[in-house]
């Protein structure tokens, strides 16, 4: 582990976090754009593609320059392991897309947190947890993950 970034434990697996953006409650992490004020770039976690393992098919239901409210749904992805609604992870306007991800959304299994961004959005982000914060969240949120997967192998 490095001084820019943190360690999450999933059982045996390690979900590692850089330290230099904000993270949203939905297992997005989101950067500032530094061209944009109050606009973030956002993508999964490491803690979601975990969970979602190989991601191969993302549709988006809006369009840029929608307004949105927190949890509103922006689109969908389908991974091996499961099918997912996308939800804002706050409330602003969507800006852009990553074009490169509709045609093949691989990279965001191979680079998360660089080339597999999923979308930008513009506003204020004052519902963003900081890396410790988010941390934290994942305390909790990994104990319904492990009561939810245990009880699909024993099934």
């Amino acid at each position: 582990m490095s001084a820019n970034e943190l360690v999450f434990m999933m059982g045996k697996f390690e979900a590692r976090f850089p330290t230099d953006r904000l993270y949203a409650k939905n297992h997005m992490w989101a950067q500032p754009d530094t061209d944009q004020p109050e606009t973030y770039r956002f993508g999964f976690s490491a803690y979601a593609v975990r969970l979602l393992q190989d991601i191969y098919f993302l549709d988006w239901i809006r369009d840029a320059g929608e307004a949105l409210q927190e949890r509103q749904q922006v689109g969908g992805i389908e991974s091996s392991k499961a099918e997912s609604d996308l939800y804002a992870p706050f409330t602003g306007t969507l800006t852009e897309f990553n074009p490169a991800l509709l045609s093949d959304p691989s990279a965001i299994n191979i680079d998360m947190y660089g080339a597999g961004w999923l979308f930008k959005m513009a506003g204020t982000g004052t519902s963003l947890l900081n890396p410790q914060q988010y941390l934290e969240h994942l305390q909790d949120a990994w104990k319904v993950a492990e009561r939810t997967l245990k009880g699909q192998f024993n099934d």
